[in-house]
């Protein structure tokens, strides 16, 4: 009987002993500890974008700037259907806060001209992705698509190639008169060689390409297709970046004419200054 009355003594004592030990390994704060390689809670979201709406697409192009691109407006004497052609018509999109877009067509006399521009707002949903970063992606990608012939490395000028050929004697004067025979005879025949040049051969500097000054980046890009009748459809298009918004502009002519082809730099200079009056308009 006695044996048994100190049992209960010594249960109380030992459940005494380890509550001590459970509540002390507690005490050193363990749970308080960041995960190994959580960072998050430390780590900022990315910057939104600069813009957070976008202007009226269809109410973007002044009616000047439209009677320059589509001369045919000009022509139409009815001022209700004058009206309609510069109101265009609004490309159907279900988010106007993130895109938007309107086209033109107009027929004249000469030609039949196409014009459409379209806004998009850039969102990134990643926290770690500013809005800004997301939309250079997406234009990388267009420029990308593109497929921009590479920039010439013959920037030089053409008559610099001769003096690498000059031998370290001074030549005769015969020899002097001999050579700069050949060299006009040269350059005449490349100068007549570049008057026979077809309508549709493009010169380098109105190739698709890079621009500079438009935006944060932008490109150009023209092409000549002669479609399914033999005249011939130029569109140019232009593509530019500012902040999270991208911007594209695509301006195609096709003749009235069966042997008609399209200027290549009148349409690009077009082009590219709508894209400067619509950047305008965002940094306005």
């Amino acid at each position: 009987m006695q044996r048994k009355a100190y049992v209960p003594g010594i249960a109380a004592l030992l459940a005494a002993l380890l509550a001590g030990c459970t509540g002390g390994s507690g005490s050193k704060g363990t749970s308080a500890d960041p995960k190994p390689g959580d960072i998050s809670v430390n780590t900022p979201a990315a910057q939104p974008g600069k813009y957070r709406t976008l202007p009226e697409a269809c109410a973007a192009v002044s009616h000047d700037t439209l009677d320059s691109l589509l001369p045919g407006i000009r022509e139409i004497t009815d001022q209700d259907r004058r009206d309609t052609a510069y109101e265009g018509q609004a490309t159907l999109t279900y988010d106007t806060d993130r895109r938007v877009g309107c086209g033109w067509k107009v027929e004249s006399t000469d030609a039949t001209d196409h014009l459409s521009v379209d806004f998009e707002r850039v969102v990134s949903y990643d926290n770690a992705v500013s809005d800004d970063s997301r939309a250079q992606d997406i234009y990388a990608t267009e420029e990308t698509a593109a497929n921009l012939p590479e920039a010439s490395a013959s920037a030089t000028p053409s008559g610099s190639g001769s003096t690498t050929a000059t031998p370290s004697a001074t030549p005769s004067s015969s020899a002097s008169s001999s050579a700069s025979s050949t060299s006009s005879a040269s350059a005449s025949a490349s100068a007549s060689a570049s008057a026979s040049a077809g309508p549709s051969e493009t010169p380098a500097d109105l190739q698709p390409r890079k621009l500079s000054g438009l935006g944060d980046e932008a490109f150009l890009n023209d092409k000549l297709n002669s479609g399914s009748s033999t005249a011939q459809q130029r569109t140019v298009t232009v593509v530019f970046r500012t902040s999270n918004v991208i911007v594209r502009i695509e301006y195609a002519e096709q003749p009235a004419a069966s042997t008609g082809t399209p200027d290549s730099k009148e349409m690009q200079d077009k082009a590219r200054n709508l894209a400067h009056k619509l950047v305008d308009r965002f940094n306005g």
